[in-house]
């Protein structure tokens, strides 16, 4: 068997790397192709040495232009190698011009392809990168998502659930991991020279960054912050916009605010690991925050990744003032409330993501389900029908007994649930196909 890892931006590399590591650990071969999407010196050989990974094959170059230039700059050197290498399937991750390269690539060339961080829905098109994992999940055949929630995103668009794995998200396994590395190897702490309470604050989002109001308000509310020590790590981007409308030299100037170049990925986690709470409109990082035991705020209005929201680890305050200051506010002062997002569940999982990941990935293989042929029988109607199930029966059960349908949501009175195999159906409605 040979897997091939499509990889092209920072937190592709991160969150792929225990999945790296557990491919290695059982002997399976497989191969690196890095698009080249972020092409700064950290995207080099470095990064890889830092993270303690290989270098990978093949090196498509593709840096910066427009989406679609990058992408069809991508879709041929990804093709090359894909038709030179014949893997048994491709894995991809999140939400990139990559992972949207990389999964059409190998659908065109009839390579399984499987999205680890599948399922992920903001219902904003304006987001580039709802469009690429919209896009990608039409070419998947095995969907790793992180939760049941994503799970249920994709049975609504139609997707079997026999394709898809309910996972965690490699995130955690790429936390307790590359930690482990950070501590060894980061100084960040010592060399800011910062001491006391800090919070981590990025800032680079174009709906953010590129619209005066909006950066304006959010300006205001980091300078009227007190009694912790701003730790901002400056994306170019922002730099550009801040000097651009006349804020940079506020942000400056406030005693309270340390402005640094960017930082690489294990300096960041040690500060994260460090932080009272974080401040961010990336989407990584709302993860890493609820896995690290960090509050965090969110400068969006929208986010993909609900369900931090829902175990009361992340709040969306979007570029409102007076709802930043407020909530950073009572935050630092309700311990009741401090303890309670620390303490948030995680809902991306223990760590094991790869592992179960791979483990479905062996078995499909095994099964022959990788080999995509096409059709052998004449098509019939993929017709659906809404049932009312009053018997004591399970989702396993009713299939046993009723081998034509396949259950492909359950409805708990209005609340859409996933058909795993042991839940009873008693008093349940459930969507079938036939």
């Amino acid at each position: 068997m040979k897997i091939a890892f499509i990889i092209g931006t920072r937190p592709e590399i991160i969150k792929m790397s225990p999945l790296i590591d557990e491919v290695d650990k059982r002997g399976i071969n497989y191969i690196l192709v890095h698009t080249g999407q972020h092409y700064d010196h950290e995207m080099s050989q470095q990064f890889f040495l830092d993270l303690e990974l290989k270098e990978p094959d093949y090196n498509i170059g593709v840096g910066s232009d427009s989406h679609g230039k990058q992408t069809a700059t991508m879709l041929k050197g990804i093709e090359d190698v894909l038709t030179s290498e014949k893997p048994d399937i491709v894995l991809v991750q999140g939400d990139t011009n990559a992972v949207l390269a990389g999964a059409l690539a190998a659908a065109k060339l009839h390579i399984a392809v499987g999205h680890v961080e599948a399922g992920l829905r903001s219902y904003d098109k304006t987001m580039p990168e709802e469009i690429n994992r919209m896009v990608a999940d039409v070419c998947t055949n095995l969907f790793f998502v992180p939760t049941e929630e994503t799970a249920i995103n994709l049975l609504f668009e139609g997707i079997s659930p026999k394709d898809i794995f309910i996972t965690g998200n490699t995130v955690v396994d790429a936390c307790y991991r590359n930690l482990k590395i950070a501590r060894k190897n980061s100084s960040i702490m010592s060399k800011l020279g910062l001491e006391g309470d800090i919070l981590s604050l990025t800032l680079h989002r174009a709906e953010n960054v590129d619209d005066k109001e909006r950066l304006e308000n959010i300006i205001e509310a980091l300078l009227n912050i007190e009694n912790l020590t701003i730790v901002f790590p400056v994306h170019p981007r922002t730099v550009k916009t801040l000097k651009e409308f006349g804020m940079y030299s506020k942000l400056k100037k406030a005693p309270h605010i340390k402005m640094i170049k960017p930082v690489g990925y294990l300096d960041f986690l040690i500060l994260q690991s460090h932080s009272k709470m974080m401040i961010t409109d990336s989407g990584g990082i709302q993860e890493e925050a609820i896995t690290l035991n960090v509050p965090c705020l969110t400068l969006r209005y929208n986010t993909e990744r609900p369900e931090t929201v829902q175990a009361g680890g992340n709040i969306l305050v979007g570029s409102d003032t007076k709802k930043i200051t407020n909530n950073v506010s009572q935050i630092l002062n309700d311990h009741e409330m401090y303890r309670r997002m620390r303490e948030a569940p995680n809902p991306y999982g223990d760590g094991k993501t790869s592992e179960k990941i791979l483990d479905a990935i062996l078995d499909s293989y095994n099964q022959g389900k990788l080999e995509i042929k096409p059709p052998e029988e004449i098509a019939t109607d993929h017709s659906k029908k809404l049932l009312r199930v009053d018997a004591d029966i399970t989702v396993a059960e009713f299939e046993n007994k009723n081998p034509k349908f396949m259950i492909n949501l359950v409805f708990d009175d209005d609340t859409p649930t996933y058909p795993h195999p042991n839940i009873s159906l008693k008093g349940k409605t459930i969507i079938v196909s036939y």
